[in-house]
């Protein structure tokens, strides 16, 4: 059984109205689901964004480096101008991240860890 990956991203966007965007990169971080915030302008080409993916999946993996001794990382954030970023760990061979950006007013690590996280751990369970 394969992960719903395109309805999994669309469902997030629903979690919460200051989501912009979900997507979702393969282990070598092409993109293979992005999903935007019902009529939102993208601030990235599609080329760019394909290039944020692979960085992301490539930085991820370096952080599990240290996995031994500070334990499993569970998402990164960075705070941009114009918005906030963060890429999830999804603990998935095939799928290892989630990325989402938020708009700059969000309570981004309330949304993480109290919708995003649990509703990924649920979907995913039934894998």
């Amino acid at each position: 059984m394969t992960i719903d990956v395109h309805n999994l991203c669309k469902q997030i966007i629903e979690l919460d109205s200051s989501i912009r965007f979900a997507g979702i990169p393969n282990k070598f971080g092409k993109q293979i689901v992005v999903e935007y915030r019902k009529g939102l302008t993208p601030l990235l080409t599609d080329t760019e964004s394909e290039l944020h993916a692979v960085e992301s999946v490539m930085r991820m993996n370096t952080r599990k480096d240290y996995e031994s001794k500070l334990g499993k990382p569970i998402y990164s954030f960075t705070l941009y101008e114009k918005l906030k970023r963060t890429t999830i760990s999804l603990d998935n061979k095939d799928y290892p991240v989630l990325m989402v950006s938020f708009d700059t007013e969000a309570d981004h690590e309330s949304i993480i860890l109290n919708k995003i996280i649990p509703f990924v751990k649920k979907e995913l369970s039934e894998y």
